[in-house]
């Protein structure tokens, strides 16, 4: 069996690679690994999903396999990622299920997973339900019966209970500020702006209509034009845009200029200083963000430390050290003392917050980061880690970083799941950065060729 989980779960094209039998065997596989350690009362499972049309299969799916194995299921419905996190937690839940590919587009859907207290699972835990799936792919494993079998239940106020959660992390009333908030077609639609407007926000609210196949259709946190115009057309403070999961929060001032989650990150970092809720002055960040941040927060007297690419190793590094933010340029942004998890609309209420009690606008608040130009470029290649580790490839890199000295930064990365070598280049200047990421991308091909 090959590698099942990725970066955020379980993912593919929806009925073709993830499959309802394999989101059955997830299922079954996770109530046996995360619920393993208390048989003194059946596990109990929450599991929500985006709009996606194939979230109501693999729902099906999903739970019948929980069931099966003597799990208990709440299901929450639609809901964002970060919701399902934290009703997990709520409910004193051993696991929890969402059913979303995040920012993908609607053919794909994926499953998410969360351990007791609504925590993303280490890379451990991963390998031993792979491992299970397989197990009972080709073993038997003991089905209970009669009241043996797991019973489900709907839980038909979990969106209140989240957005009361939310609001009441804000301590000041968003009164004045004007938004529109792009919704995805997703998960956000009937939180997003219910939460902005509870905590006294005016908001318009756009992609606020998902049909099940809409779902980050030229909307959302990847695709920021219409977002753009529509805050100046509306006359607007700010935009947000949340992906389909609503675990991003990417905003727009209100002139329209992309504020990403560096910046954000960078603005949220000096609140919190000031606050005095900046544990140890230190922010988390994956390697991927822009050198800027790191330049700004060292101005700032702000420790940054890096992780690996992706959320989940932003959220072990904050655990692990008890810091208390983290995030990635993508928008994914964490606060561990209100969530276990990326979480968009809360970010997007704490920016808000920041712009009602400064009374700054978000422009002049994200003007804290100058961000260097960065190219990356995805090189195919027949083997992603002799092209990365080749001789020459690495002696191009060196001598790259030499000429780049402080004011850039090289950055090569095998991807994960495809066969490419990501090669960053950040630099003064664009032409710079993108003449130095052709020349290390280069050797990059020469050194292991596609077939």
């Amino acid at each position: 069996m090959g590698r099942l989980f990725g970066t955020d779960g379980v993912r593919g094209r929806a009925n073709a690679d993830l499959t309802p039998e394999l989101a059955l065997a997830v299922a079954v596989a996770a109530a046996h690994t995360l619920a393993e350690s208390d048989k003194s009362h059946p596990p109990l499972a929450v599991v929500g999903r985006d709009t996606r049309a194939s979230g109501e299969m693999l729902e099906a799916a999903v739970v019948a396999g929980l069931t099966s194995a003597g799990a208990n299921v709440v299901r929450v419905g639609v809901l964002p990622t970060p919701a399902v996190a934290f009703l997990t937690a709520e409910a004193k839940a051993d696991l929890g299920v969402m059913l979303s590919a995040s920012h993908n587009p609607m053919p794909d859907n994926g499953i998410k997973l969360f351990a007791a207290g609504g925590h993303k699972l280490p890379d451990e835990i991963e390998m031993r339900i792979e491992a299970a799936v397989e197990a009972n792919a080709t073993t038997a494993w003991e089905r209970p019966i009669g009241a043996g079998v797991g019973r489900v239940h709907d839980l038909l106020d979990g969106a209140d209970h989240y957005v009361q959660h939310l609001v009441g992390t804000v301590g000041h009333r968003l009164d004045g500020i004007k938004v529109v908030v792009d919704c995805a077609n997703g998960a956000a639609a009937e939180v997003a702006p219910v939460a902005y407007r509870e905590a006294g926000a005016e908001v318009v609210a756009i992609y606020a209509e998902p049909d099940g196949l809409n779902i980050n259709d030229d909307c959302g946190s990847n695709h920021i034009d219409a977002l753009r115009a529509a805050v100046v057309e509306h006359g607007a403070h700010l935009g947000i845009a949340h992906d389909g999961d609503a675990d991003r929060c990417v905003a727009v001032t209100a002139d329209g200029d992309v504020v990403d989650g560096d910046q954000v990150m960078a603005i949220l970092a000096l609140a919190m200083r000031e606050a005095g809720t900046l544990t140890r002055d230190t922010l988390v960040a994956t390697v991927m963000s822009n050198l800027g941040l790191r330049l700004a927060m060292s101005a700032e007297g702000i420790r940054l430390v890096e992780t690996k690419v992706g959320d989940r190793y932003v959220l072990e590094e904050l655990r692990a050290s008890g810091l208390a933010l983290g995030g990635e340029q993508s928008g994914h942004i964490v606060m561990p003392a209100y969530a276990t998890t990326g979480d968009g609309v809360l970010t997007g209420l704490h920016l808000m917050a920041r712009m009602a009690h400064t009374g700054r606008s978000l422009a002049e608040l994200a003007s804290v980061v100058t961000k260097l130009p960065q190219v990356l470029i995805n090189v195919p290649v027949g083997d992603r880690t002799a092209g990365a580790a080749a001789p020459a490839v690495r002696a191009e890199v060196e001598r790259a970083e030499a000429e780049l000295g402080e004011t850039g930064r090289v950055l090569l990365r095998p991807s994960g799941t495809e066969p490419l070598v990501r090669v960053m280049v950040e630099a003064a200047t664009e032409p710079t950065a993108r003449a130095v990421a052709e020349r290390i991308a280069e050797q990059v091909r020469a050194a292991s060729p596609t077939a």
